[in-house]
């Protein structure tokens, strides 16, 4: 099916769902190509999928006992039970943000849309692997949640609520920029993840603290984070446009980077924000994924995550 002019403004759920198909040649996993973004992670709370040894330890109710290691159990006095990998459960969570600032794009869609199909195509992937994905949600005034489920039905449900709040973005709807509602959402993640799980945040980080920082260091202790941090290229190249046609889909503004050096005070406060919120996440070894409006996010995801040029 074409893609439609709107499509690139905002997105719907059958576009969401749509990307079920191109959700592949990509992971998650710590153990990654050489060229993967994510290869030669440190100390990955993440298990991997099959067979390997994970640990010994004391037999819980309900536990296989076909798994139970007798020799450890007659050397010790007490049962003991082999632990696989396989037997670990991996939940995803996504965190998208959808605030005011996201509603914007030059080439190719909003940083908003492309934002949105990063969340619809990873909770496809980790569904396809088995695992169990749920999303929290968060614009200007509110954090919607879906905890990890592993339904079809479940996690349409939440990409149905994902587009909504998509075309709820609107500069003549009155909304309110909201640089703290991040660390609301990264609360509520807080507060919702225990261990062993990992979260995928992915924003332009508008509104970053050392506050935000905090919040992702503490969940980072026991599970992993991976951040996609949504740029739009002109947000690093204006002051070279000689005259811009802003515009929200009804009204149009145009606007001189040169008149009072506008595009270069612009860029400089934007390489300074991007560049602030990359050395601190990879201070703390939290693996940043850059996302551009500009290229499909299939396509990034699988070059980044899966270690392979993909043609679009």
């Amino acid at each position: 099916m074409p893609e439609r002019s709107q499509d690139r403004v905002y997105t719907r759920l059958q576009d969401l769902v749509r990307l079920r198909h191109t959700a592949g040649g990509f992971s998650y996993l710590p153990k990654q190509p050489v060229s993967s973004l994510l290869a030669g992670r440190k100390r990955s709370k993440l298990r991997g999928r099959g067979l390997d040894f994970d640990e010994l330890r004391h037999y819980r109710p309900g536990d296989d006992i076909r798994t139970m290691d007798w020799r450890v159990t007659n050397r010790t006095g007490k049962p003991h039970v082999r632990v696989y990998t396989e037997e670990r459960d991996r939940p995803v969570i996504v965190i998208v943000d959808q605030r005011l600032p996201m509603f914007f794009g030059s080439r190719y869609k909003m940083k908003s849309v492309v934002a949105a199909e990063v969340a619809a195509i990873t909770a496809w992937r980790v569904l396809a692997v088995g695992d169990r994905i749920g999303a929290i949600l968060f614009n200007d005034d509110r954090v919607a949640e879906a905890r990890p489920s592993r339904s079809d039905k479940k996690v349409m449900g939440w990409l149905g609520d994902l587009a909504t709040m998509n075309q709820q973005l609107s500069v003549n709807r009155g909304i309110k920029n909201n640089p703290g509602a991040l660390l609301k959402a990264l609360e509520t993640v807080e507060r919702r993840v225990s261990h062993d799980y990992l979260v995928v945040l992915v924003s332009d980080f508008h509104g970053w603290s050392g506050e935000a920082m905090a919040h992702i260091r503490r969940i980072a202790r026991h599970n992993d984070i991976i951040c996609g941090l949504v740029y739009d290229p002109l947000e690093r190249d204006i002051s070279s446009a000689d005259k811009l046609v802003v515009s929200d889909g009804y009204y149009q503004l145009e606007l001189d980077p040169g008149h009072n050096e506008l595009g270069e005070k612009f860029e400089a406060s934007f390489e300074s924000s991007f560049a602030q919120v990359r050395a601190d996440l990879t201070r703390h070894q939290i693996p940043v994924i850059p996302i551009s409006t500009a290229e499909p996010a299939a396509q990034q995801l699988r070059e980044r995550l899966g270690g392979q040029r993909v043609l679009a």
